[in-house]
């Protein structure tokens, strides 16, 4: 594809959507700074008028169809972001919006949807992904001769999210760096498409869950291809197939792609919480998760990390943190057969545990009515730098075992 045949104008776009789309900051972050040695800046789209970016390629899609069109009604499919992007949009022009979200989307952004929309808005629940909703969304509209607003996969919509790099360029005009966040490939098709333009010498760096690597799945396929499954935790970037458009666009513009594990996701949504009071959803730490892989790369240079969104159910926060502590090395869980001796329990925790270790779940695993059984026992360590003692001792003890963490489909089953 010839990029410079593509009629892309974020400038424009920034006028057709500022009395609605709020100007986030950009904000210099010092605890990241001084951890990486470089000038870290926050991108805030956290702070934008439905906590996500998502809204300006939204808007600036909706705003751009005709008369007839808008009387029409329009469709999304969204995991979230997008559809209260769209029910803003709704509500806003006073037309009318069927959206489709997978069955899994935590309840927080159904409810704050429907708040967006505020009687302009239907919403349909259905199937399991995103891509599985957007099928049933493409068929409805075109049997209600509706008009479909695509996620990313669309130059209107690409065009409002490239306006995030305006405001980046206006505020910061010698950035050296920049992390975008890939789920469908939207932002970084818009952003890196007005970046290459107005400012070549910057370094776009695209990151995606380790889960749902579609964008590094399309660059080693040449081209976008489904992924026969992915870990939805990061739902705002869970996608199962990158746009076509945005891949042709993405792949020509980006100086790398790199996939972030999603416990050192859920970490940095605590560090952000617990330092900065910053709260954000898992798609929205991915940027700044990203900055521990490149920590070579950024010393002593301008960066810029889009925190892409903050809609972040609450009730959430026990798994992200189970998931930091088992990513870090803090958390481990075993299944114990204990030695046929009196006094095995007592030794596990006076002599194998070390003083300041933490049994978190200990409970036995019985499928019959005999009298023994294994234990499945969770264990917090307080520093993980004594994993290995602790492993040995298991050993020396003569206690027999296995690790969970290192068997995802055990892990799975019975954690």
């Amino acid at each position: 594809m010839d990029l410079s045949t593509l009629n892309i104008n974020s400038l424009q776009a920034k006028e057709r959507i500022k009395d609605v789309v709020t100007r986030t900051p950009l904000q210099y972050n010092i605890h990241l700074s001084e951890k990486y040695g470089a000038e870290v800046y926050l991108k805030r789209e956290d702070l934008q008028v439905v906590r996500s970016y998502k809204l300006r390629g939204a808007f600036n899609k909706i705003n751009s169809l005709s008369e007839t069109e808008r009387a029409k009604g329009v469709v999304c499919a969204s995991a979230g972001n997008h559809a209260q992007g769209v029910a803003f949009s709704c509500k806003k022009l006073d037309i009318k919006g069927v959206i489709f979200m997978p069955g899994p989307t935590p309840r927080q952004k159904i409810t704050q949807t429907e708040m967006w929309g505020n009687g302009n808005i239907e919403i349909v629940l259905t199937g399991d992904t995103f891509d599985d909703c957007q099928k049933a969304a493409l068929e409805y509209a075109k049997q209600h001769d509706m008009t479909f607003i695509p996620p990313f996969d669309d130059l209107k919509v690409i065009e409002g999210q490239g306006t995030v790099a305006v405001e980046i360029l206006e505020d910061m005009p010698d950035v050296e760096a920049i992390f975008i966040p890939i789920g469908g490939g939207g932002l970084s098709s818009g952003l890196g498409y007005h970046i290459r333009k107005y400012a070549p010498y910057v370094k776009l760096y695209g990151v995606e869950p380790e889960g749902a690597p579609s964008m590094q799945a399309a660059l080693a396929n040449g081209g976008p291809i489904e992924l026969e499954h992915i870990n939805k935790f990061v739902d705002g970037a869970a996608v199962k197939k990158i746009g076509a458009l945005t891949y042709n666009i993405s792949s020509q513009l980006l100086d790398s792609v790199k996939s972030i594990p999603e416990g050192k996701i859920c970490t940095t949504i605590l560090q952000l919480y617990n330092k900065d009071a910053i709260v954000v959803e898992p798609a929205g730490a991915l940027s700044v998760a990203a900055l521990e892989f490149h920590k070579e790369e950024i010393k002593g240079k301008k960066v810029v990390c889009i925190v892409s969104g903050g809609n972040n159910d609450i009730d959430r926060m026990s798994e992200i943190k189970e998931m930091s502590l088992l990513y870090e090395g803090f958390k481990h869980y075993f299944i114990v057969r204990f030695p046929q001796r009196p006094g095995a329990l007592r030794l596990l925790v006076t002599e194998v545990l070390g003083a300041k270790d933490d049994i978190t779940r200990f409970e036995y695993i019985k499928k019959t009515e005999r009298e023994r059984g294994p234990a499945l026992i969770g264990i917090e360590l307080n520093d993980p730098k004594d994993y290995t003692s602790l492993i040995e001792r298991l050993k020396s003890y003569k206690f027999d075992f296995i690790e969970i963490n290192k068997d995802q489909t055990l892990f799975e089953y019975l954690v």
